[in-house]
């Protein structure tokens, strides 16, 4: 570095006044002030790396939200609109199907008018015929064709209603009936002034009827509705209406006002009225009762709770909202059907209440409660509807709901007229005096009733024309008024008839005689008092000055500034004229027009050219005529008309805006940059007009682009839109260059940008990786260069290396460091090396993807919540239907282990196959400095710079694999563990195919001279099927074994990774030696003995100890002959003398087991001969995993008859029992066993004379006694062990009888 020379150079030059001491702890200081701040800066480079790695994950989560929000919003407004467009279909179809009915209606009614007509005319000749009043005949036939109707139809009504009297009074006997069965207190009811004998109420209500018939406008036709609340109302309401009804019969002007009440009294008493309170109650239960019974007759009403919400609103909702029926006739029956629909959270019932008051004479319900419905069921509802007065009505029926009443509003309209015209003002513009105009209004009935109409002047606009009578006397004018059916164009009136759902034309004619301003108002009046006057204005302008513009308004739209405008303006004229044309001074420098003089001919046009070119000035020249907010220009302009005073004005209107373009910001610095990168930067267009316009950057230079589009495109107005602009450096030096963004109209925009590329000292082959669709667990692999291509300091032949116009970088070993992310799926191998001038270094860079441990978390976390709910909801169940057993709850707790690992193996098999692929981004840095990395000293770090930095990017797409093991809980690793060097285990793997296609299987050739093998290899996959493979591992040696297995799809291929290692096994054993010596026993009795083995290896042993005596081919041994004929001298057979009985002499325990490593395991031997001999023995062996014979224990015993016994001298006799069968002692024997000869020792002594004198021949007899629970009540007498020992000295060989008499009492 340059501060670093300067240095050395002060140092050099007062190397002579200052101590070496003091220039040594100078430099340090600053060599580590220079270390210090590099780490720092490198640390805040590495800080500012992954928080700009964070902040793009988060704007990745961001936008992915934003988009996620945006298509849910689309779908929200297309699913609206489709509903908007269905419901104005179906409406269309509604207008279309009535506008037939219509029609149909119309016809009809034309054609019996017509009939009527001809009949009329049929009659009119033939009372002409016979002399007669035509008039008076016509009138006297219509009087008794109306009286014969009304006769026919009293009758039928009469005859009606006689039936449901009758009905009615069937119903009530049998509810009385009813009511005297299940009321205690009917003889309270009789006491009240009610008749005894029910003839006598009969006889009365007869009468009542005969009377009603006799007088039809006293009675009224009953409703179901009527009834229905009758039979649900208590006795109370009958008694009540009961006596109303007797009241008014007496009175014949109220009975007149009581047609909302019942004809008849019933059969109940007038003063009867119950009392809701118990007898011989006190006044706390009559209150209870009363609440009760209050509730009783509300209905009770309880609030719906589903899922802690509780539901609040309409319980049902009614299709159609409105019951309405519309143009009635009285003495028609009109029936609705309307549709209930459940719109609780449950189950609902739904009752009818009734309907309003007033309604219940005219309203019918027909309704079958469903029963319980289902949220979102149905049900339906007929109304009938006869009305009997013409009059408008409106109520409700009312429904109760399981937790709340509702109704539904009803509304019944009469045929009414409705009137409108299509407009409420006529203009006929500027005419000339004389010309005759006419216009058209048309007068539309949309409703079910016709009537007459006349036309004539508003009373307002005639009071004013008296008012001011010297102004129309002035405006003198005429204008005619013809009105035309919509058919018939003959007839002339002021007056006519508009029928029902139809439309008339009334042609206005407008005929100026006077110059001026014409205003009338015209009143339309109907017959019918319930349709207000409607009123309409006709306006007209008549001018004598034959000279007029056809459009006075001029619009130029939207201009922008410094653009000409053009525009032609059509004059038009009675007579030949000069005109002359003006511009208003405030815009003479803005707007001409063109020619400024000329001569029109008589009935002919003229043409005038407008320009516009609004200057920037104009804001400020225009004045009054320009208004700054909202930019709307209106300047007036004048036509002179020669030998006239009056002139001719038309007004220019247009809205004027600017055409700038907004860059921001203003100057781009894209900083240090690489020959081998590119940098971008964003930028913000803006559009200042409220125009479109298009725009484009033109004259780029080679290492700059603009993106999208090429750095062209239209801005809507007032639009901002962002721009990438992309700077590549070509070479190391600074930049400093404009942009320019020209606009549709030319004009052009710059942008000041500035740089700084630098050439770095080493490159690498790829800057861009783009590896394979990967499966997830799969690696691919990309292989790339760094190369050193600085070799020289000569910057005229070659590029050097430098910062922008800094120091060349020096010639030698340049070192590099690939900074990978943490817990990215990418790995660089070697990430850190140096390379030589002229050379390059292999870089490998592995694609590894894996499911996220957050992704895993979460998935595991859901499932098991899940899992949480069912297994609550199934012992919720278990528990209603029965306990469980203890047995089950142990095997529940047993397999609670299996159960987790089975959800752990099923959220992950789920993320796998719901795993819809992912494409990842990865920038790493690469650093570089000059130097050899292998040369640093200690924790000494080479000096680099930041600006020489290399970047590699990597597109990492991930996949879901095709394949996957689904067993070891979905690992790809086969850990075989530690095995015992010469034996096979055998590991099954299980494969699935996940993907939906068949799949052929290839596989990776595994090392022939290892110790892996795979045994079955699988050929297909089907879809969704299940394979073993199966591998063994056989270690030849004691270390560790790693191999991978690659299973090929066309898809992608999955690596498994086979480790094992080799274990020799050893033990120690606590015999010592190869014998184990049990000592002496007494005939069948027996003694134990036991030893330890130590497992001394790192794997668990399996044993087995095994007996000689006991092997297969121990009977093949036997037949051979004797050990001691065959096998030389010295060899003794492992196996002696044996049990009488067969059993074993020698057993062990354990037989066999597991030793884990660094424990231990007791052996217990027992010897139990059955005989004396000997030469018990056997062979132990210790054998290893059922092969390998670890360890060889020689097991030796004997056993006496006595307790005595001597030891020592020559063998008599052989180390084997005869074969023949020894024959049972008799008595006598037994007898004489004490007087058996005593058994003989042989003792050789062997004397060897020397030349001065010889060692005596010593030899050793033991006399033992063992040890035995027999005599374990006796007490010794004499010592249990002798020794004797014979000494033969001199030349003497000769054989001695030594006999030993011994008594021994065990102690």
């Amino acid at each position: 570095h340059k501060p670093m020379a300067t240095l050395e150079l002060f140092v050099h030059q007062d190397r002579r006044t200052m101590p070496s001491r003091f220039l040594f702890v100078f430099c340090r200081k600053e060599m580590e002030a220079c270390e210090a701040y590099e780490r720092r800066h490198q640390k805040v480079v590495e800080d500012a790396h992954r928080n700009h790695e964070k902040a793009v994950q988060f704007l990745k989560k961001s936008m992915s939200r934003i988009r996620q929000k945006e298509a849910k919003e689309e779908l929200k407004t297309q699913k609206h609109m489709e509903k908007r467009m269905q419901a104005v279909l179906s409406l269309k179809n509604n207008i279309t199907s009535n506008r037939e009915t219509l029609r149909t209606l119309q016809v009809r009614d034309k054609a019996k008018a017509l009939e009527a007509k001809k009949q009329e005319m049929k009659m009119t000749g033939a009372i002409l015929a016979e002399g007669g009043d035509v008039t008076k005949e016509i009138f006297l036939h219509k009087q008794r064709v109306e009286l014969e109707r009304q006769k026919q139809e009293f009758t039928e009504q009469q005859k009606s209603r006689k039936i449901e009297i009758v009905a009615r009074i069937l119903q009530e006997e049998a509810y009385v009936e009813k009511q005297k069965k299940h009321q205690a207190r009917a003889e309270a009811l009789r006491s009240q002034g009610k008749l005894q004998d029910s003839l006598q109420w009969r006889i009365k209500t007869w009468q009542y009827i005969e009377n009603a018939c006799e007088d039809p406008k006293s009675w009224r036709t009953p409703s179901a509705c009527s009834l229905v609340d009758d039979k649900s109302s208590s006795v109370v309401d009958f008694s009540e209406k009961a006596l109303q009804d007797t009241s008014y019969e007496n009175d014949d002007e109220e009975a007149n006002e009581t047609l909302a009440e019942p004809e008849f009294t019933g059969l109940w008493s007038q003063e009867y009225e119950t009392d809701p309170k118990p007898l011989g109650a006190s006044k706390m239960e009559k209150k209870i009762f009363t609440e009760n019974l209050e509730k009783l007759r509300s209905g009770i009403i309880r609030k719906q709770v589903v899922s802690g919400h509780e539901f609040k609103g309409c319980p049902f909702y009614s299709k159609p909202s409105l019951i309405h029926f519309k143009d009635f006739d009285v003495g028609k029956t009109y029936k609705k059907k309307i549709i209930l629909i459940n719109a609780s959270y449950s189950v609902n019932f739904c009752k009818l209440v009734g309907v309003s008051e007033h309604l219940k004479d005219f309203i019918n319900i027909q309704f079958d409660p469903p029963g319980q419905m289902s949220a979102g069921m149905s049900c339906e509802v007929v109304v009938t509807f006869k009305p009997m007065i013409n009059e408008f009505l409106e109520g409700k029926v009312t429904f109760l709901a399981q937790n709340g009443s509702f109704s539904i509003p009803l509304k019944c309209t009469t045929k009414r007229c409705v009137l409108a015209l299509d407009k409420e003002l006529i203009d006929f513009g500027t005419h000339v005096v004389g010309e005759t105009i006419s216009r058209t209004i048309i007068l539309t009935n949309r409703g079910a009733l016709g009537t007459r109409f006349k036309l004539q002047t508003s009373a307002e606009f005639s009071a004013l024309a008296v008012k001011e009578k010297h102004l129309f006397t002035c405006n003198q004018y005429e204008m005619s008024i013809f009105l035309s059916h919509f058919f018939e164009h003959s007839h002339s009136v002021t007056e006519g008839e508009v029928g029902p759902f139809s439309s008339i034309k009334l042609q206005i004619i407008f005929t100026p005689s006077v110059p001026g301003d014409v205003h009338a108002e015209f009143e339309i009046a109907f017959d019918n008092p319930n349709c207000k006057p409607l009123h309409f204005a006709v306006i007209g302008v008549s001018v004598d000055v034959p000279v007029w513009v056809p459009n006075p308004n001029v619009d130029l739209k939207i201009c922008m500034y410094d653009r000409l405008y053009q525009d032609c303006i059509i004059i038009r004229t009675k007579a030949a004229l000069r005109l002359k044309f003006e511009v208003c001074k405030e815009l003479s420098n803005h707007m001409e027009l063109l020619p400024k003089t000329g001569y029109i001919q008589a009935q002919s046009s003229f043409s005038v050219q407008l320009k516009f070119l609004p200057r920037h000035s104009l804001p400020e020249d225009a004045g009054k005529y320009f208004d700054r907010e909202t930019r709307v220009l209106e300047v007036p302009m004048t036509i002179m008309i020669a030998d006239k005073t009056k002139p001719v004005e038309f007004i220019v209107h247009a809205i004027v805006t600017t055409s700038d373009l907004e860059i921001s910001p203003a100057e781009v610095n894209f900083g240090y940059c690489t020959i081998y990168e590119a940098v971008q930067t964003t930028i913000t267009l803006t559009n200042k007009s409220i125009l479109p316009q298009e725009f484009g950057f033109v004259g780029l230079p080679e290492f700059v682009e603009i993106q999208p589009s090429d750095g062209f495109g239209i801005l809507l107005p007032l639009e901002s839109l962002n721009l990438d602009i992309i700077f590549k450096a070509s070479k190391a030096k600074e930049y400093s260059f404009e942009l320019t963004c020209k606009s549709e109209i030319n004009r052009q925009f710059k942008l000041s940008c500035k740089a700084v590329g630098v050439h770095p000292p080493l490159e690498l082959s790829h800057s861009l990786v783009k590896f394979a669709a990967t499966a997830l667990n799969d690696v691919s692999t990309a292989t790339l260069y760094v190369i050193n291509a600085h070799v020289s300091l000569n910057c005229f032949t070659h590029a050097v290396p430098r910062i922008g116009k800094g120091e060349i970088a020096p010639v030698g070993p340049t070192s590099f460091e690939f900074l990978v992310p943490e817990d990215s799926p990418v790995t660089i191998m070697p990430s850190v090396g140096t390379v030589l001038p002229g050379k390059k270094c292999l870089i490998q860079v592995y694609f590894r993807p894996v499911l996220s441990e957050q992704l895993i978390r979460e998935e595991a976390v859901q499932m098991l919540c899940r899992a949480d709910a069912k297994r609550t909801m199934l012992k919720k169940i278990h528990e209603s239907e029965m306990q469980v057993r203890t047995v089950k709850n142990q095997y529940t707790h047993s397999q609670k282990k299996i159960n987790l690992i089975s959800t752990a193996l099923t959220y992950l098999y789920s993320l796998i196959r719901n795993f819809t692929g992912t494409f990842e981004r990865y920038i790493i840095p690469c650093f570089v400095a000059s130097g050899d990395i292998d040369e640093k000293k200690g924790s000494e770090n080479l000096k680099y710079s930041p600006y020489n930095t290399l970047y590699l990017e990597l597109h990492c797409p991930a996949v879901a694999p095709s394949v996957v093991v689904t067993s070891n809980n979905g690992k790809n690793i086969v850990n075989f563990g530690e095995v015992a060097v010469g034996h096979r285990v055998i590991k099954r793997i299980t494969i699935q195919n996940i993907s939906q296609e068949q799949l052929a299987l290839g596989f990776s050739i595994l090392n022939p001279n290892g110790p892996f093998l795979l045994v079955s290899p699988v050929g297909t996959l089907e879809p969704g099927e299940n394979q073993f493979l199966f591998i063994s591992f056989c270690p030849n040696e004691s270390k560790l074994f790693f191999e991978t297995l690659d299973i090929r799809s066309i898809k992608a291929t999955l690596t498994l990774s086979i480790i094992g290692q080799g274990v020799a096994p050893s033990i120690a054993c606590s015999v010592e030696g190869e014998v184990l010596d049990m000592g002496y026993v007494i005939a069948k009795e027996k003694v134990t003995s036991t030893f330890k083995i130590q497992n001394t290896s790192t794997l668990p042993l399996r044993y087995s100890i095994k007996l000689e005596s006991l092997s297969q081919t121990r009977d093949k041994e036997q037949q051979r002959l004797p050990f001691f004929i065959t096998s030389p001298p010295g060899w003794t057979d492992f196996v002696g003398t044996q049990n009488y009985s067969g059993l074993s002499v020698f057993n062990i325990f354990p037989v066999e087991g597991v030793i884990e490593p660094g424990k231990s395991q007791d052996f217990t031997v027992t010897f139990s001969p059955d005989h004396a001999s000997l030469y018990y023995s056997d062979c132990l062996k210790v054998v290893l995993f059922g092969k390998e014979i670890a360890r060889e224990i020689w097991l030796k015993g004997a056993a006496r008859n006595h307790m005595m016994f001597v030891e020592g001298g020559d063998p008599l006799d052989v180390p084997l029992e005869s074969l023949a069968i020894t024959s049972p002692m008799s008595e006598e024997a037994a007898k004489g066993e004490l007087e058996e000869p005593a058994k003989s020792l042989l003792l050789s002594l062997e004397y060897i004379q020397g030349e001065t004198s010889g060692t005596p021949a010593v030899r050793e007899l033991k006399i033992g006694a063992i040890r035995t629970a027999q005599f374990a009540s006796k007490k010794p007498d004499h010592p249990l062990m002798v020794a004797a020992v014979l000494t033969l000295k001199g030349d003497i060989k000769e054989s001695y009888k030594v006999l030993f008499i011994a008594r021994a009492v065990c102690t």
